[in-house]
Order: C-alpha cells, then structure tokens, then sequence
C-alpha cells in the first residue's frame, strides 16, 4: 500500500560537488558556487530585497533538515537555519558528466549517463550547416536566425522583430547539450514549432545531443517579446530502464508532474501534467491526496531554474524558495503512513555567481518517511534504490537504498 513522492526544486543545489573545478561559467570554474548557501547569505545581508525583505525564510523544509542537508553537502551555513530536523536529511553527489536536466533526473531514476553529451561551441554559426539546412527544412523557410550561445529572453528580443518579418525560426544553444528553437506561438504557431522540434530530435539525437527544446514566446515588439509556458523538451531516451520503468513494470503507476515526461520521453510515466509552477504545485497537492497505493509522482519545479537562477536574479529565487515552502505542509498533511517523500534537486544554478549557466553542486535530500535521522553522504542514483526498496521493487539501478526501517533520534 505505499507510495512515493519525488519532488525536484530544480537547480536548487547546495554546493560542495568535488568535482566543480571541472565545469565553467565561461573561464570561470564553478568552485565554490553553492545555490542555498549564497542565496541565505545574500538574504541575511539584506542583497535580496526586491518583492521581499530580509533573512530566507523556509522552516518547513528546515524543519525536515534543509539547513543541516546544506551545511553537510558544503560546510557553509545557511543564516536562520537552525531547526532540529524532524524528517531524514543528507546530501547526494552526482557521477555523470554533465550538469543539465536530463543527466541529474536519469541519476535520481537509477541511470546514470554512461556517455558524454555533445555541446556546441560558443561561436556563431555555433552548429554545423547540415544541422542549420535540416532545422531550415523542417520549418519550411529559407533559413534560420541566431545560430549561437545565448540566453533565451535575450535572443529572443534581438531576433524576435526579424522572425516575425522574415518567419525564420530562431537557433540557439548554451553550455548543455540542447538544441533550443525559439519562434512565435501565433504568428509561426505553436504545432508548426513543435513538429519542428519532433522532426529534428532524431538527427540531433543520434549524435547525443540530449534535447531539442520548442521554446514558444508571444508579444508584438522586443519590449513585450515573453517565453509562454508551452516550452517542450524532446529529449533522448534514457539507456537502460528507469526507476519509472520499474515502478510501470511492477505494475504501478507513475504519475509526472512539469517536464518529468519530456526528461524520460514518457517512458514508464502514466500521465504528465504540464504549466506554470503554481499549477504544478495544485497538481502535485491533488496527488498527495488521491495518488493510488503503489504510485510514484515525480515533480519537477522549473521555474527557480528557467527565471531566476540563469537570470541571476537572488531576490527573485529567494521569493520562489519561501513560495514553494509555504506549500509543503499542503502536501505533507496528505501523507498516509506507509508513503515516503524525499525533496531534492538535479543540478545547482547559483544566481550569485558568474555567467548565466547552471553550476556543479551537490544537492540537498530531505524528506519523511524514515523517521528523524541522518542519511549522510549520498550517491544521486541511492534515492532511486531508496523508492525502489520502499516500493518492494526488485531493481536498484546503480544506487544503494538508505531506507533503514528502524529509526531512531
């Protein structure tokens, strides 16, 4: 009669990743970066001030152990973080060699990536005229607009005017291995770009490019030009079967929530409910309440990433932190007592460091389910081993579970 709950704040992550000198923001290395842990500290020093004021505020998720998480994970204090937790808490490493979408939720699913993801260079034209002439073909025009590294509201009010002259989609890349189409949702329309990005997946796929993204916006000149909520991922299968896949297999059902089921292509994923984060949030409360014995709904909160944390905006990830954390007493008043609830995050995105790319971090792992205790150090792929035992699943993927039945203080 269990079930599981997955939630993911994506990019939420909490520094410390011994590895972080390996990845850049531009010539810049992400040591030292720590999502949680400088967002607190701006927070305390009054840096974060806009639609808000004063320490993070998040005692419901400090409560199960986020302050004790973020300090395992770094060593750095989080500033008014100092509840006794009452849930598990610990902190998860990441093995794959990437810091985007799909490496860290395959990892939480029990798949590592076993390959390394092709990115594009960060020069214009930054892709391969045989990649420009197919994205050309499949919208049927002339050409295509942009062709480099960008950020995605940035290119959108350089290009937007001459997309909507010349109806050229608009092709940009960033530091992950993503193709991204940006077009207007009306004037070009919205299913004209998504079969667009559906008829490119292939190619790009094939030489591991891990997502061709439909970026839709809307607006009539560059000052009004806005991204909708209709962005889909096509992204490539994951290698082997996934914690989904298992929980579909054993004859459970997996219900997604955001952009789980463009991350797995739904495969092993029952239904998928799309939309802003406050959407996702009355879905995710729905499912705390009527999910089935048996279940896992897997969530993915986008928006700390998509418009705050690429956009170095503290004040507004900070707002979006203490939103989101005014809600987990909505989902925990569901719970029943054999369900089992871990929040985490899939990669970092510290909106006080350089550059506008996510950055290599540890992420926090707090939930219910396991009593009042200390997991510790931990790999990405344990949480999925963890659902699978709490689920009486005979895979483990690469993971080890942390599910100790017996608990104490």
């Amino acid at each position: 009669m269990a079930r599981a709950f997955l939630i993911v704040l994506d990019s939420v992550g909490a520094g410390g990743a011994p590895d972080a000198g390996e990845y850049f923001n531009g010539d810049v290395p992400d040591t030292g970066a720590n999502t949680l842990g400088h967002i607190a500290q701006a927070c305390a020093e009054g840096k974060a001030e806009e639609g808000r004021s004063g320490p993070l505020t998040m005692p419901n998720l400090d409560k199960l152990g986020l302050g004790e998480a973020a300090y395992l994970a770094s060593g750095l204090d989080m500033p008014g973080f100092m509840a006794r937790p009452e849930g598990f808490w610990g902190a998860a490493t990441e093995t794959s060699r990437g810091k985007d979408t799909p490496s860290g939720h395959w990892e939480l699913a029990g798949v590592p990536v076993p390959w390394e993801w092709h990115t594009f260079p960060n020069e214009n034209p930054a892709f391969p005229p045989d990649i420009l002439a197919a994205a050309a073909k499949a919208a049927g025009t002339d050409g295509t607009l942009a062709n480099g590294h960008a950020s995605g509201t940035e290119v959108i009010k350089e290009y937007g005017q001459e997309h909507m002259r010349t109806g050229w989609p608009i092709c940009y890349t960033s530091v992950d291995s993503v193709f991204q189409i940006a077009a207007h949702e009306e004037r070009f329309g919205l299913e004209r770009l998504l079969e667009m990005c559906r008829t490119l997946a292939p190619m790009l796929h094939e030489r591991k490019v891990g997502r061709v993204i439909a970026r839709p916006f809307v607006g009539t000149v560059a000052q009004d030009f806005k991204r909708t909520s209709n962005r889909r991922d096509f992204a490539i299968a994951p290698p082997e079967p996934t914690l989904c896949d298992w929980v579909h297999n054993a004859g459970g059902l997996v219900h997604g929530v955001g952009k789980i089921g463009d991350i797995f292509s739904m495969q092993g994923i029952a239904d998928s409910v799309k939309g802003p984060d406050a959407k996702l949030m009355e879905e995710l409360v729905r499912l705390a309440e009527k999910a089935e014995p048996d279940s896992l709904t897997f969530a993915n909160f986008v928006e700390f990433d998509s418009e705050y944390g690429h956009r170095r905006d503290v004040s507004g990830y900070a707002r979006a932190l203490e939103w989101f954390d005014t809600h987990v007493p909505r989902i925990l008043a569901h719970m029943r007592d054999d369900d089992l609830v871990l929040f985490t995050a899939d990669h970092g995105n510290d909106p006080t460091w350089v550059g506008t790319d996510h950055t290599r971090e540890r992420v926090p792992v707090v939930g219910t389910g396991l009593g009042a205790q200390t997991i510790g150090q931990v790999a990405f792929a344990d949480v999925a081993a963890t659902i699978a035992e709490h689920l009486g699943l005979d895979e483990r993927g690469a993971g080890t579970s942390f599910l100790v039945k017996d608990v104490g203080t």
